[in-house]
Parts: C-alpha cells; structure tokens; sequence
C-alpha cells in the first residue's frame, strides 16, 4: 500500500474526501516527524512507538580499497512494533511467546500469613 491508496482508504473509511483524509494523513506524518527530531518518542500502544536512535561514530573500511575510514555519529529514527502489531501481523509467534512466557506466581507467604 502506497500513500495514495492509504489516503483512498481513510477517505472511503470514514466518508471524507480524499483532500481532507490526505490533509489528516499528512498532519499525522508531520506530528511524528516533528516530534522525533525534537528527541521525543511517539507512542501508539498497540500499533508501536517512533523514537530516535543515536549511533555513535565509528571506523569502517572502504570495500573497494581497503583503506580505514571514519564514519560519523548520526541520528536516526526507530520504529518498534508493539504487541498487538506483532500478533497481527505472526499469532503463531505470540502465541509461542504466550506459551513460553512463566505462569503468574502465587501470593507470597507474607500474604498469606496476614490472612
């Protein structure tokens, strides 16, 4: 899916016209956008967070030469997936991650002494 058809998609979705969901669309991108080169995080629980990630620089080789380079230190944004976007996207790996994951433990004997 491309932007336009994700504008098509919002505007067929929610009765708007396709002006007004591509304005809507481009709003949210800019909010991201503005928001992650601040240093800020996005968070959209379920779906997944946009964040930026610093790299520290570095030393490299040239490939085509052999000889040592240095890389600089960028910044660079992140996006990782929530939960709910992980299941949607592979259920039989949350369902192996809910399978592995340890069973909720019992009231501790504190508790149970208070009783």
């Amino acid at each position: 899916m491309n932007k336009t058809e994700l504008v098509e998609h919002l505007a067929s979705k929610h009765d708007l016209s396709k002006a007004e969901a591509g304005r809507i669309l481009e709003t949210l991108l800019d909010a991201i956008v503005t928001t992650v080169k601040k240093g800020g995080a996005v968070t959209l629980p379920g779906f997944g967070s946009f964040k930026q990630h610093a790299r520290a620089a570095r030393n490299g080789v040239n490939p085509s030469t052999g000889a040592k380079i240095k890389i600089a230190a960028a910044k660079l944004p992140k996006f990782a997936p929530g939960a709910g976007f992980k299941a949607a996207v592979d259920p039989k790996a949350a369902a192996r991650k809910a399978a592995k994951a340890p069973a909720p433990k019992a009231a501790s004997k504190k508790a149970a002494k208070k009783k």
